[in-house]
């Protein structure tokens, strides 16, 4: 998928312009075939204009309260081979490298599943994918399906033969106390 990021700012005077206008390549890992990932935007705190379209620096995949992300996941279907032959050091090397954190919230025992002190924004934008929660609940969504997840245990699977594409907005948060 070609995917172009488009940032507006501001010049000198005010006016606004077109500060940024490139290419997101995709983040593609040998631990994770199928899988692509754009990161289109984020940041670890308040944010403010970046008026000379700059993305924010962040730290991990997934972020501290205060923090957000705005991203692209294609998910490929369920009968995509999982990876073989693969250095699994390496490779889990390499994926922390590319999304520092990520390995560290998904559940060795239960592949996929994971929770994140996050309010995650989803919509689906092309193919299907089920959104499994932790007590077996499933969801089948599809192209122009929404989810707003407010740090539920889950785990997304393509049951399709199609990849699914779907853009993500997660937003660090606080979990009441309780």
């Amino acid at each position: 998928m070609h995917v172009r990021r488009l940032v507006t700012g501001h010049d000198a005077s005010g006016q606004a312009v077109f500060a940024a206008d490139e290419r997101v390549p995709a983040l593609e890992l040998e631990l994770f075939p199928g899988w692509a990932f754009h990161a289109l935007w984020g940041g670890d705190a308040t944010p403010t204009f970046p008026d000379d379209g700059s993305r924010p620096q962040v730290a991990s995949y997934f972020p501290a309260l205060d923090g957000f992300r705005f991203s692209f996941s294609t998910i490929p279907p369920e009968s995509t081979p999982p990876p073989s032959g693969i250095d699994l050091t390496a490779a889990e090397a390499e994926v922390e490298r590319a999304m520092p954190g990520l390995l560290g919230h998904m559940e060795p025992d239960s592949p996929g599943m994971h929770t994140t002190d996050t309010i995650d924004m989803e919509v689906i934008l092309s193919g299907e994918v089920i959104l499994e929660l932790d007590d077996g609940e499933q969801r089948l969504l599809r192209a122009g399906d929404t989810v707003v997840q407010n740090g539920t245990r889950h785990r997304w699977r393509n049951p399709g033969s199609e990849p699914c594409v779907m853009a993500i907005f997660m937003l660090g948060a606080l979990r009441a106390a309780g």
